[in-house]
């Protein structure tokens, strides 16, 4: 099993520079996989409060790749209407290109409207959120191949989409969510990787979901095995490397390849220490 961390509170007491560089640098250290952040104008963490500390995503990361040269970087997930798609790919092209091929594209259709109504920004109704980012997914895989030819969308339109310079290869594509009609109809037609959430019932939520994502792709004619399966989990604070394995243990059983873990309030480098030991148990 791979794991990540997702840094969704940037409320550190003092030093918020270092912290953070901090934290991403034991990351990789440990081996993890990737480092997450999530994407938001506002804090939205529901263990913080919308006017703590929120950081923007993509300049976020592109400081964390200067600071890095091994683990991966990705949002966890970009809402689809919080920039133009031409922009939300270039950003993750240019972080690909400018962290040696390290860029993970994660995805969704937002849900927060009141971030939206305070920021000002676009929240359309959620079906069309969702062909919105259906279309940019599309484009995004367009720009990667090199296609200029024009994208004609319901959404959007692009007389010439050019994506150069291409990303070191491409991006892996996250979506994020788990319903059953569409978001899991569309990471089976697209995604490298989906991502549920650690319902505490057993894993009987989690089966669930997988087994709907099977289907998914045995209609679309792709296999299952190609896509990766994450789960968002939570490490408690004080929890133990042996509590978390034996924890990861069951959501292997479930079908899980990869966890991404966020913690109550920010990351501290004991943390992501703790959270690299647990790889160390389950070799």
């Amino acid at each position: 099993m791979r794991f990540s961390i997702g840094i969704t509170d940037f409320s550190w007491p003092d030093k918020l520079t270092e912290e953070l560089a901090a934290v991403t640098v034991a990351a990789e250290d440990a081996g993890l996989d990737t480092v997450w952040v999530a994407d938001h104008l506002l804090q939205a963490d529901p263990n913080s409060t919308a006017d703590s500390a929120m950081l923007e995503a993509y300049t976020t990361l592109g400081f964390l790749a200067a600071r890095t040269s091994r683990v991966g970087l990705g949002t966890m997930v970009s809402a689809v209407t919080f920039r133009p798609p031409a922009l939300l790919i270039k950003a993750v092209s240019t972080l690909d290109v400018l962290s040696g091929g390290r860029a993970r594209f994660g995805i969704g259709t937002g849900h927060h409207d009141g971030e939206a109504r305070a920021m000002g920004l676009p929240f359309p109704p959620v079906g069309e959120r969702f062909e919105r980012m259906e279309e940019t997914v599309q484009l995004a895989l367009r720009m990667w191949d090199g296609d200029t030819s024009p994208f004609e969308g319901t959404h959007y339109r692009l007389e010439r989409p050019i994506g150069t310079p291409r990303p070191a290869r491409r991006p892996k594509l996250l979506i994020g969510g788990a319903g059953e009609r569409k978001t899991l109809r569309l990471v089976a037609r697209y995604a490298d990787a989906c991502n549920v959430f650690d319902v505490p019932d057993g894993g009987r939520t989690v089966r669930h979901k997988l087994a709907v994502l099977a289907r998914h792709c045995e209609e679309a004619g792709r296999p299952y095995g190609e896509i990766e399966k994450t789960l968002s989990t939570r490490l408690s604070p004080g929890e133990s490397a042996e509590s978390f394995a034996h924890r990861c243990t069951d959501f292997a059983a479930w079908g899980i390849d990869h966890a991404v873990v966020i913690t109550a309030g920010p990351w501290s480098v004991a943390g992501v220490e703790t959270l690299g030991r647990v790889a160390g148990l389950l070799d």
